[in-house]
């Protein structure tokens, strides 16, 4: 994204609901810092949760592989594509904003929404070629999303219309002279699938590193386990489609054994974890592990193509694909009941992310666990370690210190941002979402 200072970003608050907020912001332009700042303040004192809405220009290398696409037709295209139309009639900064008919469109949904959709979905993606760079669509090579731009409120734009046709969720809610667009079903419809597309990239970066280790390892019964998680994605996959095409779901999809396969894999991490916690509370606090006595308990563990890993890429296949199945869900329950459609759908969040939260953060905690212990020198008669041993004690020992590294224990709630690629058809591309 270019670096110009004299760019215009046109905001649009969404709000979830009826939202009575006091004035607290009027036409004036505004910085980066300072509406980070107003979506803190709106999350306080608005009765409902209230979204942002930035327009940026569309840029000329997007990666859009990590996405999914929607077609103009689409609920949350049509969505944006009447926001977008009625902002243009009032607003010249918005014509001029969406004149060329495409752009990236990122919409910033509060903390007190993200701490209700879990805190798994929510953590950082490293970039590539930084320590501690977040992927994202907006990210210009400075690593800063539109740091130069100036952000400008757009007053009185009209609603989007809602999921299904329902209007009660729609409408322009203005308190102290702030102007509220009333957006469940857009807001909803892009969490959707943000939340969506950034599951399905972690199960598509499970199943690369899954798929290296079955074939070095030749273990059968773990290649049944990963064929039968695997072979949920298609009905995963039609059924998400058609969801977010406000279709509704049947048996010939075979969701129901999908999840029946999904929750089998999660029962066998459950076990899994369960051994492991069990393996490292026997193990002495205060004196070096044997290299024997660890692989006993761990198998594979000081092998980077080991079963002890193969088993970390089962459990985080299970969790990527219960996390796209629970999103589907919560969708077909806020559709149910068009006229409550966000406090339906993070409720369906809410619930069902408790157990793949913990599941998560527990098997994270075995894993530092284990990148802190110290391991000791093989017992030999011999006073003198031959080379080999020597070799194989430093390489476990860096392999096992290594398990801690990227593992994300902090589960905090942020902002989260979901980026919206649309195209001069109206069609449009939804980004894995991320922290803001």
């Amino acid at each position: 994204m270019t670096d110009d200072r004299k760019a215009i970003v046109p905001v649009w608050m969404l709000a979830t609901g009826e939202a009575q907020i006091p004035a607290l912001t009027g036409d004036e332009p505004m910085t980066a810092e300072r509406l980070a700042e107003l979506r803190g303040v709106l999350a306080v004192l608005a009765d409902h949760p209230i979204a942002t809405l930035e327009a940026h220009p569309l840029p000329d290398r997007l990666d859009r592989g990590s996405g999914i696409p929607l077609d103009a037709a689409s609920p949350l295209a049509k969505h944006l594509t009447e926001l977008l139309t009625q902002s243009a009639r009032t607003s010249p900064v918005a014509a001029k904003a969406t004149a060329a008919g495409e752009g990236l469109y990122r919409i910033v949904v509060p903390e007190k929404v993200a701490a209700q959709l879990g805190q798994g979905i929510l953590r950082p993606m490293a970039a590539k070629g930084t320590a501690d760079g977040i992927h994202g669509a907006l990210v210009n090579s400075a690593g800063r999303i539109a740091a130069q731009a100036t952000f400008e409120p757009v007053g009185k734009a009209a609603a989007a219309g809602a999921v299904g046709g329902a209007g009660a969720t729609a409408g322009v809610a203005t308190a102290g002279g702030a102007a509220l667009t009333v957006a469940a079903p857009l807001v909803l419809m892009a969490v959707a699938v943000g939340v969506s597309a950034h599951a399905d990239r972690k199960r598509q970066q499970a199943i690369d590193h899954i798929t290296g280790l079955l074939e070095q390892l030749h273990e059968q019964k773990l290649e049944d386990e990963y064929s039968e998680l695997d072979g949920c994605r298609d009905a995963i996959d039609k059924a998400t489609a058609l969801l977010l095409d406000q279709g509704k779901l049947g048996v010939s999809l075979g969701v129901d054994s999908a999840v029946h396969a999904i929750n089998t894999a999660l029962g066998a991490a459950d076990r899994r974890l369960a051994q492991w916690r069990a393996a490292l509370d026997k193990l002495p606090d205060d004196k070096p592990v044997e290299i024997g006595t660890l692989t006993k308990s761990f198998p594979g563990v000081d092998d980077q193509e080991g079963v002890f890993h193969a088993h970390l890429e089962l459990a985080a296949l299970a969790i990527a694909l219960k996390r796209r199945v629970i999103v589907l869900q919560a969708v077909e329950h806020a559709q149910e009941d068009p006229d409550n459609l966000f406090t339906n759908f993070v409720r369906a969040l809410k619930r069902d992310q408790q157990r793949l939260d913990e599941l998560e953060s527990s098997i994270a905690g075995v894993l530092v666990r284990l990148s802190k212990l110290e391991l000791a020198r093989p017992h030999a008669r011999r006073p003198v370690f031959t080379t080999a041993e020597v070799d194989r004690l430093m390489r476990t020992a860096h392999r096992i210190h290594k398990l801690g590294d990227g593992v994300a224990t902090d589960g905090r709630p942020t902002d989260v941002a979901i980026e919206v690629a649309r195209d001069k058809d109206g069609s449009v591309v939804v980004f894995p979402a991320l922290p803001a």
